[in-house]
């Protein structure tokens, strides 16, 4: 059981053995000195044995069993030492020795190196040492060991660790310790590396602190750090000094966190340098960690430029209307500047709401039971509810065209919005195919946003009068197939119902050119589109190209091509070689493109109007392409954090010839796409200047085309008021009842469709008209942003489905009346913003008290809910459609008050709560392949009080009040797993939807064993089984604020001190090598174990695990009978 080390005996048994096998006389002489500690573990006997010093020999001894002991196992050895009082211990042996006339180095080296160890795991070791009076002294030993290789490496590691504390690493900052530990980096050598490694692990170290890098940059020292770089890459032909140049990068990492260190890495071409060096790494497979860090910097230093901008408010800027007595709005350029860089977001993906992760999350939840349970009173008094009875046209149809079958039915499914639509009609009968000219889109009346023309309107409209004759004499084929192709092959559209609803629209700019997808129309493509895989490090491709703009800037051809604000560039720009780019129609967005190579384009888009924000949703027309060409597009002023495009998302795009050849369909597109974090800041000097860049390569098919690209499947208001036209007469009146009426008028003067659809009763028998009348009522509503145009499509597949005469559809109109709000935000939707209405606001956090001049939908939307309920109405389902652009699947958020105080650690015992709003989401799990399960949230929070889930849970009394999320990327489970999200699909999750409605009827045991509905309904399609549904880290940084080459890890720092401790005697270090004895230069691998790098190399034998076990150990300062305990004395 024991055996003898080099200079000393070493015991290999355990604590129970040394007890037994020690003889008694040792014992007895033992038990006197120890008698005040025995009720102390063996730990803290050795550490009050370390601080007092005894001989050399005893001292050694006990850093040795402590190294042992913490050298196997992981760090929670180490965390139980540092508990007891081991830095502190460590620390006073430290300055006792040091302070000796002639410091013992045989007994500083392991202390020391033990120190460093220990000293890493422990956050408040800065503290600690400037306590125990050790910067200074450990400081001193560097500055007289400098030569001494093995020693001054052990003093670097120990001054590293220090610096965790940013006031001990600015009281070494004060010592000049950046000058001592700078003047250790040589360049390129074979000799001590392990001590150059130290001196630059201990620099990055130090420049932590702000005061540093500033004395850092003052002195000159960024340019030497690039000195040292570009001369150890370009010397270490064999590379075995990788981590040293990894060190380096962390040292300019650390600098270039302050401005003045980025600049000073700019003025000295480090981005230049970088870039060579880099390029030359990408052909060799070992240097793949050098090239991620390099492209880091390189990002991080790029000079940050303004958005190439007049102004960062939006284009589009409408004059609100003022309310007496209120107080003037403050200037739009500040609108949104207070607001946080993530901005709170309901349901809407927007910016990573309430789906996103954050360390705030349970903070923001709401723990009080009495406000989950209260019910606010009214924001408006009762007799303001009355003008509502309007929207209910159900309760005073008389049906009298059911007393007798043989005269002409009277249509119950009338709309009120019928005249209105004919009356455009006519108009729009003036406008003919030959409208049409070489780009095909088609010329509307020119209107503002209040339906007068605007002077920069009627100069364009001028313009186009005077190419009249021109275009009728340019008839192309579009214009014949417009007058042969009404509409076919495209159901429910007409494009002249469609033409007609354009021209009532009322726009800011008043658009007077139609979109061609808008109308010709849309067909789902054949089959379904895979996500395509990511295309490794393409985003590191896409960075180098952006820096060869800022090396090369000859080679950057930068010319407007198109602006919004301008329409100059647009009609000089006739170049062959440029692509042409148009925006202004209906729900487009693309404020300014720009020309920046042969064939790559950087795009602006336009801030939701009348604020400065919310960049995201675009939609613009392209034209003069060649074809099988690719075309890099640039969105370079994208505002969230986090893309689906980084997982497998693609763009849409439209082809105006292919939709002549009979394949109108919009198609997912483009490849190399990736989103990070751009140089761009806001025009203006916003606080929240931080962009992002969606860029992605686009290869039309055809030359000449005319595409359209967007966000995701366009659906513009004029779409829906013809869907609606079109729905209306295709129902049967005599079984369905469908009123379209307006809930209000918009800021801008368009009306705001409610729609109402249940089954006609069978009689005007009093039972069946009571039974008609006392239907309950469910209310759905979509598109309160404009930019989740898949919540759109979603509600067309719920319209459709509910006109159709499906079993299902019917069993749902006999049993409920359902009143629709299809689009509650019909000026944003026109205009082209993506999460705003004109008033610059987000009209899904106006729910609690809404304006009623500035938020008219929200205001009549919610007395609309009142009146239901004032009348014992309630509904039994609210649910309102959004898109997700952060997670992938379609899933719901409710309301629920005990999960909410569950997941807040707040006691639920005895709470009771109604569990039905749990039925449709656990319905549609088995119905719906696209429904995800585990992503759906029931918890309230405080930043989501306003929006309409909670606002009609909390104030209405709606038990199932819910936001269903659609993805507008695919799905991640299921038959669509791997699979992007097209219109079908959309369109089917509506109808699946209304089917959930089923489980909430009365008689649902019924419902469900009749074979007549079970038979149009797949119960189960086992695509639920997904538990992770967030998205894993991108596998590419999408930031580059972060250091782009990770902290020194506590196993790297063991891993070098064990090197340092096996290199032997101090003759060897002078020797040259090629590769040092024991330097690592390539990391471990992260999956290796941490216990073989902090295990010593003295004691390489394998011990024991649980600290918890050590027994009490007594032991005299003298060793028994002269024999030195060493080693493994603990249980094991």
């Amino acid at each position: 059981m024991s055996g003898y080390g080099r200079s000393n005996f070493t015991w290999n048994g355990t604590l129970r053995e040394l007890q037994t096998s020690s003889p008694a006389s040792c014992k007895e002489r033992a038990r006197p000195a120890m008698a005040a500690s025995a009720s102390s573990s063996g730990v803290e006997v050795l550490l009050s044995n370390l601080q007092n010093l005894g001989d050399i020999e005893s001292t050694l001894n006990i850093l040795n069993v402590l190294d042992e002991l913490l050298s196997a196992g992981t760090d929670r050895r180490i965390h139980y030492m540092i508990s007891k009082g081991g830095s502190e211990a460590l620390l006073t042996a430290m300055v006792k020795s040091a302070r000796s006339f002639n410091p013992n180095y045989t007994l500083l080296l392991p202390l020391l190196h033990l120190l460093a160890k220990v000293g890493y795991r422990d956050r408040r070791i800065g503290m600690k040492a400037q306590n125990a009076d050790a910067v200074r002294l450990t400081l001193s030993l560097l500055r007289q060991n400098s030569k001494h290789p093995r020693r001054a490496a052990a003093c670097l590691w120990v001054l590293q660790v220090y610096c965790s504390s940013v006031s001990t690493a600015n009281l070494l900052g004060e010592c000049r310790a950046i000058d001592v530990i700078y003047r250790l980096i040589c360049p390129y050598t074979t000799k001590t590396l392990h001590t150059i490694k130290a001196a630059i692990d201990a620099l990055a170290a130090l420049l932590c602190t702000k005061a540093n890098v500033h004395s850092a940059v003052s002195k000159g020292y960024v340019a030497g750090l690039l000195r040292l770089y570009e001369d150890w890459s370009s010397k270490d032909t064999e590379h075995v000094a990788i981590a040293i140049r990894c060190a380096l990068l962390r040292c300019l990492h650390e600098v270039t966190n302050s401005t003045a260190g980025r600049h000073a890495l700019v003025a000295h071409g480090g981005i230049g340098l970088l870039y060579e060096v880099t390029q030359t790494c990408l052909f060799t497979k070992g240097l793949e960690s050098l090239v991620d860090p390099s492209v880091q910097l390189m990002r991080k230093c790029y000079p940050k430029s303004t958005l190439p901008l007049k102004s960062d408010l939006s284009v589009y800027c409408l004059e609100l209307p003022r309310q007496p007595g209120s107080v003037p709005a403050p200037e739009p350029e500040l609108n949104g500047e207070e607001d946080s860089e993530e901005e709170d977001d309901e349901e809407d993906d927007s910016n990573e709401s309430e789906e996103a992760d954050s360390k705030d999350y349970d903070d923001d939840l709401e723990t009080d039971p009495d406000k989950l349970r209260s019910r606010p009173a009214p924001d408006r008094p009762p007799e303001l509810l009355a003008q509502y009875s309007r929207l209910r046209p159900e309760l005073t149809y008389e049906f009298q065209e059911l007393d007798s079958s043989s005269s002409e039915p009277e249509d119950c499914s009338s709309s009120s919005s019928d005249e209105e639509v004919q009356s455009s009609a006519e108009d729009a009968s003036r406008l003919k195919p030959s409208d049409f000219n070489s780009c095909p889109t088609f010329r509307t009346k020119g209107r503002d946003a209040r339906g007068n023309h605007g002077p920069r309107e009627q100069r364009e409209e001028e313009g186009a009068e005077e190419g009249a004759e021109e275009a009728q004499r340019r008839r192309t084929m579009v214009d014949t197939l417009a007058e042969r192709h009404i509409g076919a092959g495209i159901p429910h559209h007409d494009r002249r119902l469609y033409r007609a609803a354009a021209v009532l629209a009322k726009s800011i700019p008043g658009f007077n050119i139609l979109a061609f997808p808008d109308f010709w129309g849309h067909l789902p493509p054949p089959g379904n589109e895979p996500m395509p895989p990511r295309k490794p490090k393409v985003q590191r491709q896409k960075v180098f190209e952006d820096i060869q703009r800022l090396l090369n800037p000859d080679d950057v051809i930068n010319e407007v091509v198109f602006d919004l604000e301008d329409p100059s560039p647009q009609c000089s720009s006739e170049r062959s070689n440029s692509l042409k780019f148009f925006s202004k129609f209906e729900s487009g967005n693309l404020r300014k493109a720009t020309q920046v190579r042969r064939n790559e384009y950087d795009l602006i888009l336009n801030a939701d109007a009348n604020c400065s924000q919310h960049t995201q949703w675009f939609y613009f027309e392209v034209s003069n392409m060649v074809a099988n060409v690719p075309y890099r597009f640039n969105v370079i002023n994208c505002e969230k954090t986090n893309s689906q495009f980084n997982y497998g998302m693609q763009p849409v795009l439209y082809s105006v010839r292919e939709a002549l050849e009979g394949r109108p369909h919009w198609k997912r597109t483009g490849t190399e796409i990736c989103y990070y974090r751009n140089h761009f800041c806001a025009a203006r000097g916003k606080k929240r200047s931080t962009f992002y860049t969606l860029t992605f390569t686009v290869t039309f098919r055809h030359n000449d085309d005319v595409c359209y690209l967007a966000y995701h499947y366009p659906y513009t208001y004029s779409a829906l008021q013809s869907h609606l036209m079109v729905l209306h007469r295709s129902v049967d009146p005599s079984k369905v009842f469908f009123r379209q009426q307006v809930l209000c008028q918009t800021l801008s003067g368009n009306p705001c469709p409610l729609v109402t659809i249940t089954a006609c009763p069978a009689t005007r028998g009093m039972r069946d008209l009571h039974q008609f009348r006392s239907r309950p009522c469910i209310v759905l509503t979509a598109r309160v942003h404009p930019g989740e145009s898949n919540a759109s499509w979603v509600m067309k597949g719920t319209l459709e489905f509910l006109c159709s005469d499906d079993p299902v559809a019917q069993s749902l109109r006999e049993a409920f009346v359902f009143k629709i709000i299809p689009m509650l935000n019909p000026d944003g939707v026109i205009n082209g913003t993506h999460r705003c209405s004109l008033s610059g606001e987000d009209l899904n956090r106006q729910w609690c008290k809404p304006d009623p001049v500035l938020s008219p939908t929200i205001y009549h939307a919610k007395g609309f809910l009142y009146y239901l309920n004032s009348t014992g109405s309630t509904p039994l389902v609210f649910c309102d459609y959004h898109g997700h652009s952060r997670k992938k699947n379609v899933f719901l958020y409710g309301c629920s008050i005990k999960e909410t105080l569950w997941q807040s650690g707040s006691d639920t015992g005895g709470l009771k709560e109604d569990p039905g709003y749990r039925t449709i989401p656990k319905t549609l799990d088995r119905l719906a392949p696209a429904f995800s399960f585990n992503s759906c949230n029931y918890q309230v929070e405080k930043s989501r009080s306003a929006t309409a889930r909670v606002v009609v849970w909390r104030e209405i009394g709606v038990l199932r009040s819910y936001t269903m999320e659609s993805t507008y990327n695919g799905c991640d489970q299921g038959i669509y797993k791997g699979l992007q999200t097209g219109t079908r699909e959309l369109q089917d999750m509506g109808v699946k939807f209304c089917h959930s409605l089923l489980s909430v009827r009365r008689n649902v045991p019924s419902l469900y064993s009749s074979r007549r509905l079970v038979d149009h309904i797949d119960l189960d399609h086992n695509s639920h089984n997904c538990f992770e549904d967030d998205e894993p880290p991108c596998v590419e940084e999408i930031e580059y604020s972060t250091d782009g080459l990770s902290k020194l890890k506590g196993s790297d720092l063991d891993s070098d001190i064990n090197g340092n401790t096996s290199s032997g005697d101090e003759q060897e270090e002078e020797e040259e090598v090629v590769v040092h004895k024991g330097f690592n230069p390539i990391r471990r691998c992260e999956g290796q174990s941490h216990q073989s790098s902090l295990r010593s190399r003295l004691f390489p034998h394998l011990i024991g695990h649980d600290l918890e076990v050590i027994e009490v150990l007594h032991m005299k300062r003298n060793s028994c009978n002269g024999v030195g305990i060493t080693g493994r004395q603990y249980l094991s």
